[in-house]
């Protein structure tokens, strides 16, 4: 069926216009303007209609840890909070290592709310220690790779994955983006949380900002050596924000990401002794979060993305050293951005949106103009809806989120992938 997305603002790339949306039931862009029609008319007044959002970190669980997430819920959950590609991480069980495990959950991931854009694991088992089959995955489509969760500590690995994955342009049309957890195991071993005034008082062991930044300066080195493309995830330490800013200036092709959590909250959460508090990288301090947030303000730093890391309550209230690290970001992303970094929401969007995809490679369906022939992946965001954060309220299978009863401003009307409306006024449709 065709639909309209009636009375909104559109906002993309090329800026900001009063228009209504026209949907084909091609699932594409039919028009932009005035005199569109459509069978179903979904009210837009008062919201802005935007390309759909892309996370780049998603942790969705299958197969292998169904108990705290499938692709089904993470999608819905996804498609709640605006988006309409999730770029899954393969610290599933088994790994997406192979042809076998990426092509599942490409199939499990075939009709939910939101595309599922597999990675691949760098290493086998993602253990550190042999180059997983890169050129296989590429030459499936697969054009992002990480060990997510751990990085890859041996510089001699390191440095030949990188140069492989130079010479896979032609398999996959474009570069292959490798994205590191920076994190040196030697340094973080035994940390739960910052190293730093707040662990001394709490007398909980810290991970030093230093783990995260010795990476992060020998893959700068390693990028300058191989000209590989890297993506750092989920930067937390003002270190870390000024090396990638000196990189770029250098002209290197790296880019990076930051998470809600690391520009909302610091270490002194951790005083409660929640483990919801408990992620890695760790949460850090005032001066880091505001390195955080200046880093998103200035372009080093080119997207926001989750980490949307499920866990099951039995697992999440162990004991803060035993509990495992994480927290839920899909359907709070975006209010936490609104509200959380003090940009103009043109801005907000570019970092949710257009600017993942271009990282992602899928700037092709998601994230594009709306305008007429582009694929109809959409979403019509209120930013003044004000609303509750409830973690048993949410899609996931989970509901450790931090930011648990929380007033935020900023709610999803609608959601379409492919021209289908999956979420209609705040409500999931599949």
């Amino acid at each position: 069926m065709s639909l309209v997305l009636r009375g909104g603002r559109v906002i993309d790339q090329a800026g900001e216009r009063l228009a209504d949306v026209e949907v084909g039931d091609d699932g594409r862009i039919a028009n932009v303007g005035d005199g569109c029609v459509g069978d179903v008319e979904l009210d837009a007044s008062g919201c802005v209609v935007a390309p759909g959002f892309v996370d780049l970190h998603a942790h969705l669980r299958e197969p292998g840890q169904e108990d705290a997430e499938t692709i089904e819920t993470g999608a819905r959950g996804g498609a709640l909070g605006g988006y309409t590609a999730l770029v899954a991480m393969p610290n599933t069980q088994p790994a997406m290592d192979c042809a076998a495990v990426v092509e599942q959950v490409r199939a499990l991931g075939r009709d939910v709310a939101c595309e599922i854009v597999p990675t691949g694991a760098m290493t086998v088992g993602r253990q550190g220690e042999d180059m997983a089959p890169l050129g296989e995955l590429a030459g499936l489509g697969v054009g992002i790779f990480t060990d997510d969760g751990t990085g890859v500590q041996d510089p001699r690995l390191m440095r030949r994955i990188m140069e492989y994955s130079t010479g896979l342009t032609h398999r996959l049309g474009r570069p292959v983006v490798l994205a590191q957890h920076c994190e040196v195991d030697a340094l973080s071993s035994g940390g739960y949380m910052h190293e730093g005034e707040w662990s001394s008082r709490l007398g909980i062991p810290g991970q030093p900002a230093e783990a995260e930044e010795l990476m992060v300066m020998r893959d700068i080195a390693l990028v300058r050596l191989t000209g590989a493309h890297m993506h750092f995830q989920h930067l937390s330490t003002a270190g870390s924000v000024a090396m990638v800013r000196d990189a770029k200036a250098a002209g290197l092709p790296v880019t990076a990401e930051a998470t809600p959590h690391h520009f909302t909250l610091t270490d002194a959460a951790c005083a409660s002794y929640d483990p919801v508090f408990k992620v890695h990288p760790p949460l850090r301090t005032d001066a880091d979060v505001a390195a955080v947030r200046e880093g998103l303000a200035d372009g080093t730093i080119d997207a926001i993305a989750t980490d949307h890391a499920p866990h099951t309550d039995h697992a999440k209230e162990q004991s803060f050293d035993l509990a495992p690290p994480g927290m839920l970001g899909l359907e709070t992303a975006f209010p936490l951005a609104l509200d959380g970094l003090g940009l103009d929401l043109p801005e907000v969007l570019a970092l949710m949106s257009w600017r993942p995809a271009a990282i992602a490679g899928i700037s092709d369906r998601h994230g594009a103009p709306i305008q007429a022939g582009n694929p109809a992946n959409l979403c019509v965001v209120d930013p003044d809806a004000t609303w509750t954060v409830s973690g048993r309220a949410m899609a996931s299978r989970s509901s450790n989120s931090p930011f648990e009863g929380r007033s935020v401003r900023g709610r999803v009307r609608h959601t379409l992938r492919d021209g289908v409306p999956v979420v209609v006024d705040g409500e999931a449709q599949r």
